[in-house]
């Protein structure tokens, strides 16, 4: 599993539906988490990632430090599925997605991160597994971490 953490603000998540943008949710504060899975992907590296997402301690205290988590801020979580982040780029330009997870085993571990991510954090805001989806918000700080459950040196 691969994830793509954002500190945002103003974060707002719509999906197309019959070509239109309806809203999935939005939150002042927090994180958008764009999350992709490979075929090898399973419960050990979708535990690693609920460890780690909600307990990253990358919102500023009373002093600028980054030692607050987005469970200690009271915010929100964006999760999108991003199948994307898996994708190799060796060879000419068109990415190859060789390694990502079909779609359907992927959609079941999209559906059990965020059900499991809810668990941890009030407000959580999802997207639509392949759907069409425009998330718009600000990367404060600018911070942005990438977690790799098969490459902990992350």
């Amino acid at each position: 599993m691969r994830a793509v953490i954002q500190r945002a603000e103003d974060v707002r998540v719509k999906v197309l539906k019959e070509g239109v943008l309806e809203s999935r949710g939005e939150f002042s504060a927090g994180l958008v988490v764009l999350v992709g899975f490979e075929k090898e992907d399973g419960e050990e590296d979708m535990d690693y990632l609920l460890r780690k997402i909600p307990a990253m301690r990358i919102f500023n205290d009373e002093d600028g430090k980054m030692n607050l988590s987005v469970e200690d801020i009271r915010g929100g979580i964006a999760v999108v599925s991003q199948f994307t982040l898996y994708a190799c780029t060796k060879k000419g330009n068109r990415p190859s997605f060789i390694r990502a997870c079909e779609p359907n085993k992927a959609k079941a571990l999209y559906d059990e991160f965020v059900m499991l991510i809810r668990t941890k954090v009030d407000k959580v805001v999802t997207g639509e597994f392949g759907a069409y989806m425009k998330i718009d918000f600000v990367n404060e700080g600018p911070v942005t971490i990438i977690i790799d459950s098969k490459n902990r040196e992350f």
